[in-house]
């Protein structure tokens, strides 16, 4: 096997022929264009990463590998071929397995834009273990879900212990605004989350529990946030948020790992604020009837996603508010440009790949802010245009 130091190539995107990682090789081929690390496309098909290659404007040398989940030997051959893995191939628990075990095997860092708990936990009770052992940073759910909550949680925290000398016991994540569509990979992660439930429904504890990925530990009660309700703080309606699931989970890993620095005893859900009023309350109502079935009739299909202008004209905007029991708040927020889900996720893995190069984190599988932290902050205001502040 070689060194880390000795392999060709310091990041590969795997999966550049589909719609997220196309945009990912686009954004490294212009944003880094002339500079920066040493990159190649991955795919399962040579013409297709040449077509793509073409397409997106990358230069004609730009390094193609062909690779497939089905072959073992080629996802061995692809995670000893660079420093860090960027796979955008889902449904994770479809084709994810064969590439994570690689990586692991060989000490390979490893991204990804997975939002499906089931399966993570699996390759949490699997692989933690020799990830430790080989010095394998494998960093789940790279993307919206869950970049900016797990990182807005960790700042707030950062700040809330500056100001009053404790972090905040309670954390609320509260959506102001987002713009944005989903693609047919989000749809069919869904799609094969519910058929994996079906065919274990072991699983259904873990989806349920904010706890899920934090193996040996379960902390207190936690709010729900399935159901509307009037948000005094902001003089708002609140209505559920539908990556509440892993976004709040991912937040209490983070914790997790890195020693509970938000406490034992911390409580944080999510939801999505409507506006004040009567009509505020319908707004909520409807949306909470909407996410019993997101994708309508007709969902899309895998490779479909939102138009070039459509991720141009996205965005977001989140809240978070600290509280605590004598009555002291601190808020922060996190704003991004772009279609949260593709436009701003392909920057955010791509800048979590490039922070990867210079981790001296231990081998784990882990998440974002418990690996990368204040560094992935700084990276993604300078290059990928997503603010992180306190709110006074």
């Amino acid at each position: 096997m070689t060194a880390k130091a000795d392999r060709p190539y310091d990041i590969v995107v795997y999966g550049a022929t589909g719609y997220t990682g196309r945009l990912v090789a686009e954004y490294l081929a212009h944003h880094y264009k002339g500079k920066g690390p040493k990159w190649a496309m991955a795919g399962r098909s040579a013409d297709k990463l040449a077509e793509v290659r073409d397409l997106i404007g990358a230069p004609a040398d730009t390094p193609l590998i062909v690779a497939n989940s089905d072959d073992p030997a080629s996802m061995t051959a692809l995670a000893e071929s660079a420093r860090v893995i960027v796979t955008t191939v889902g449904p994770y628990q479809l084709y994810g397995e064969p590439l994570l075990k690689a990586c692991v095997e060989a000490g390979t860092d490893y991204a990804d834009l997975c939002g499906e708990p089931g399966w993570m936990r699996q390759m949490i009770d699997q692989y933690h273990e020799a990830a430790k052992a080989s010095g394998a940073r494998i960093a789940f759910s790279a993307g919206f879900d869950s970049i900016p909550f797990d990182l807005g949680v960790l700042m707030l925290q950062h700040e809330a212990k500056a100001r009053h000398g404790s972090p905040a016991p309670r954390v609320k994540g509260r959506v102001r605004g987002m713009q944005g569509t989903f693609s047919g990979g989000t749809a069919a992660s869904l799609t094969e989350t519910m058929k994996a439930v079906a065919r274990n429904p072991s699983l259904i504890k873990i989806l349920q529990s904010s706890f899920g990925l934090t193996p040996g530990f379960e902390g207190p009660s936690q709010p729900l946030g399935l159901m509307p309700e009037y948000e005094e703080s902001v003089g708002k309606w609140a209505a559920p948020f539908i990556m509440a699931t892993i976004n709040t989970k991912n937040v209490h890993r983070t914790n997790f790992l890195l020693g509970h620095p938000y406490g034992a005893d911390f409580k944080y859900d999510e939801m999505m604020l409507t506006s004040a009023g009567e009509l505020g309350e319908k707004a909520a109502h409807a949306v909470g009837e909407m996410l019993k079935n997101p994708f309508g009739a007709k969902p899309p299909k895998p490779g479909e996603g939102p138009s070039a202008e459509e991720r141009e004209n996205g965005f977001y905007d989140v809240l978070f508010i600290g509280e605590y029991p004598d009555g002291k708040t601190i808020r922060y927020g996190v704003k991004g440009r772009y279609d949260p889900g593709y436009g701003s996720t392909s920057r955010m893995i791509a800048e979590t790949g490039i922070a990867l190069l210079d981790c001296k984190a231990e081998g784990a599988i882990s998440t974002p802010g418990a690996l990368l932290g204040e560094a992935l902050v700084k990276r993604l205001q300078d290059h990928a245009e997503i603010t992180f502040a306190v709110e006074e």
